[in-house]
């Protein structure tokens, strides 16, 4: 059966690229009859709002959409995610980091890929000593990409610009590349739908998925949906809203048809 998602981060209120992203996966599950999923990505307690959340959902009903069993929130489950970097970091695949953006913007070698600088790899090459006297310092989770990939056999895509990725920080205890492929595991998604500025991160997530025994979905990626000046929908452009598409007096199925759907 074709099990699809959608999994908004609520950062901000739901807007019509989103809302696009929704009625695409939720199309695919419904006209071939499978499942359709919702789940919330509040794993950056800093950034998200649980007004956002209950916005998301409300609007989201508001468009006609409606999901197949309870709604995940990531939040509720972090004790999970922190099982898969135990694990990973047990088979010496996860190490500590103690580096600051700025450090690793400031390294002279740092080539660049689709996240920024890539990680050089200073914390990876800390003598056990050196790691215990940081040990009461903050300090993220990085993937040893090197050591992955001697692990994962053949994948369909290059990991490899984006370097020792993070899979767990102090305030957000797992990232989206690990708690993305953890939960679409989890649920029995076999279909994941997203944007094409996110298909460049497949790479990562198939690698995660290797490591771990989940199974790889297919993926679909769609097109981004723009303002008249090419640039791309966001959260606070209030114009493309959908709450304030509501408020402005528009209809579902006007909001829907202005995706398409």
């Amino acid at each position: 059966m074709l099990v699809t998602r959608f999994a908004p981060s609520p950062t901000g209120l739901l807007h019509l690229g989103s809302a696009y992203s929704a009625l695409f996966a939720w199309t695919k599950a419904r006209e071939a009859g499978g499942r359709f999923l919702l789940r919330i990505e509040d794993i950056d307690t800093q950034r998200c709002r649980p007004e956002f959340t209950t916005a998301i959902i409300e609007d989201l009903r508001w468009l006609g959409l409606d999901w197949d069993g309870d709604v995940r929130v990531q939040s509720e489950h972090v004790a999970e995610y922190d099982a898969v970097i135990a694990n990973l970091a047990a088979r010496g695949l996860a190490y500590r980091c103690w580096c600051s953006r700025a450090d690793i913007e400031a390294h002279a070698s740092a080539p660049h890929g689709p996240e920024g600088a890539i990680y050089p790899g200073t914390c990876r090459h800390l003598s056990t000593a050196d790691q215990q006297a940081r040990a009461g310092e903050p300090f993220a989770w990085r993937l040893n990409l090197a050591a992955a990939l001697r692990e994962t056999g053949p994948l369909t895509r290059d990991p490899r610009p984006f370097g020792d990725v993070v899979i767990g920080r102090k305030h957000t205890p797992g990232s989206y590349h690990l708690c993305v492929t953890h939960d679409d595991a989890l649920q029995g998604v076999s279909l994941v739908t997203r944007a094409v500025d996110l298909e460049a991160a497949t790479a990562i997530h198939e690698v995660l998925q290797r490591l771990m025994g989940w199974p790889v979905p297919a993926y679909e990626f769609h097109t981004l949906l723009t303002n008249s000046d090419g640039t791309r929908l966001a959260k606070r452009d209030r114009s493309v809203g959908i709450r304030a598409l509501r408020e402005d007096g528009y209809s579902p199925a006007q909001v829907r048809a202005m995706v398409g759907f």
